[in-house]
């Protein structure tokens, strides 16, 4: 069985599905409420509510869930799954990276807290001028796709008659990207000005940093270096000795 409430306002839809889930529950009550909230808000933020596992769908409705994410493929904003089943979670936390848009997973015990994320912003960007020549960007926080609404005119303007300048990423409190989108935004973000770029330095302890740091100056020829934590003066100082 699938209910859906729709409450919270235009962009919001809560879906409950509980053992026996058939196709007919995606035809006849959930593909209608997901178009009609599409239609009136264009893209939604998602909770599902799931009392049940992969075993409790019949064929014809999990052929229709594939459906219907193929076919509003670009309408999800932000969905939020709370589950207790392990198998369902397995299958969410690998698919959920696939997704253009931010996916959470709850307990069934905590959906009030799926609620909340739904509904609080996840992340923050700070663009800011060091000097007359070197720029700061740090990013806090889980990004999505509207953390990014606006920061390439932000960079834009700060740039505005800079013919070059040295540019540092603070990656201190930042804590990835929510979904395919926010990744995606983030790179046209960083693609944009990189003509004018002289250095680029990354700085915070994740592994993953001193290896996108090698992989920036491979593909663009912009020299870039990583930089602990700790060293953020010295990223700084590394930078503005180039500009």
């Amino acid at each position: 069985m699938i209910e859906v409430i729709e409450a919270g306002g235009p962009g919001f839809l809560e879906v409950h599905m509980t053992a026996p889930i058939t196709e007919s529950d995606y035809t006849d009550v959930l593909t209608p409420a997901i178009d009609r909230a599409i239609e009136q808000a264009e893209n939604i933020r998602l909770l599902v509510v799931l009392d049940g596992g992969p075993g409790d769908f019949t064929a014809g409705a999990m052929w229709q869930d594939s459906r219907v994410g193929f076919k509003h493929w670009r309408g999800f904003d932000r969905c939020a799954i709370a589950t207790d089943d392990a198998t369902m979670k397995r299958l969410i936390s690998v698919f959920g990276v696939l997704m253009p848009c931010p996916v959470a997973m709850f307990g069934l015990s905590e959906a009030e807290d799926a609620r909340r994320w739904l509904r609080e912003s996840l992340g923050s960007i700070q663009i800011d001028a060091a000097d007359d020549s070197t720029v700061c960007v740090r990013l806090m926080g889980k990004l999505d796709s509207e953390t990014y609404e606006g920061k390439s005119e932000d960079l834009d303007n700060l740039l505005a008659g800079k013919s070059q300048f040295g540019l540092v990423i603070d990656l201190r409190e930042f804590d990835g990207w929510q979904g395919l989108g926010a990744l995606r935004d983030h790179l046209a973000l960083a693609s944009a000005h990189v003509k004018q770029l002289t250095r680029a330095a990354i700085v915070g302890d994740a592994g993953w940093q001193n290896m996108a740091a090698k992989v920036g100056k491979h593909i663009s020829g912009v020299d870039a270096q990583h930089f602990a934590a700790e060293d953020f003066d010295k990223a700084l100082a590394w930078v503005q000795a180039s500009t």
